[in-house]
């Protein structure tokens, strides 16, 4: 079980993020979008939407930082575990509580406006139970880890982190995750988040996460639009003759 968790697994997942997209854009090309529903209710999204991606922008930097770069590398620069961990703290909990809470706002306002729930599609909801775990978990392991430590501290970034790298080197431990030997198994959050947020990479192809990859690159190419005025004059769609000459009225 432990192979198929922390070796099989995240390949499966891995080929059907890759493949699926491939698939996606090459099938549904039009269905790629986030499918905007701005025109159905506009206020909640206002207030969800910055606070959901600047939020999940700063988790993503975080985790960016702390699953790529290795701990060598920040103790060849003179950066400490514990002042390590601060950093993480500090910049990690704001931005998963404006996850959460933007998350939040954006599930409310999905399953109460009727023409947005209507608009929702069955893969979405799947996909946002799956997201509002893994960005629970997250954010439980920071505390758990740094406040609330039971039996010693757990360092991710001796286990977690050389166990994600060694997946994209083809050589995947499953001990670092699992345990064995004097290698000690990571905590269950840990291995709930992990396993959860591959799951989420399985399911990205096929929700509207894949509006991430849209870069509207073409603005910068296009042509410009042009704007006429809708001043009445011969032929034109507000008159069918120019204006009688005198004096304009007033009001």
């Amino acid at each position: 079980m432990s192979t198929f968790l922390w070796v099989i697994f995240p390949y499966i997942c891995l080929a059907i993020f890759v493949v699926g997209h491939i698939w996606r854009y090459r099938y549904d090309k039009f269905g790629w979008t986030t499918r905007s529903s701005q025109l159905y209710e506009s206020k909640l999204l206002r207030i969800g939407s910055p606070l959901f991606h600047f939020g999940i922008l700063g988790v993503a930097v975080g985790h960016f930082m702390g699953l790529i770069i290795p701990q060598s590398l920040t103790d060849r620069i003179g950066i400490s575990h514990e002042m390590y961990h601060i950093i993480a703290m500090a910049g990690g909990i704001p931005a998963g509580i404006a996850a959460v809470v933007g998350l939040t706002i954006l599930i409310y306002r999905r399953r109460t406006v009727g023409p947005v729930f209507s608009a929702t599609t069955v893969n979405d909801k799947a996909m946002y139970a799956v997201l509002a775990l893994v960005i629970f978990l997250g954010i439980w392991n920071t505390i758990a880890g740094g406040i609330f430590t039971i039996g010693g501290e757990y360092n991710y970034r001796d286990g977690v982190s050389p166990w994600f790298r060694s997946i994209f080197w083809f050589q995947p431990d499953a001990t670092l995750m699992a345990g064995g030997g004097d290698v000690p198994a990571a905590p269950l959050g840990f291995q709930l988040h992990a396993i959860l947020a591959f799951l989420l990479f399985a399911m990205w192809p096929f929700t509207r996460l894949v509006h991430v990859f849209s870069a509207p690159i073409g603005y910068f190419t296009r042509p410009y639009i042009v704007y006429r005025s809708r001043d009445a004059r011969p032929g034109s769609a507000t008159g069918t003759r120019a204006p009688k000459r005198g004096w304009e009225k007033v009001g």
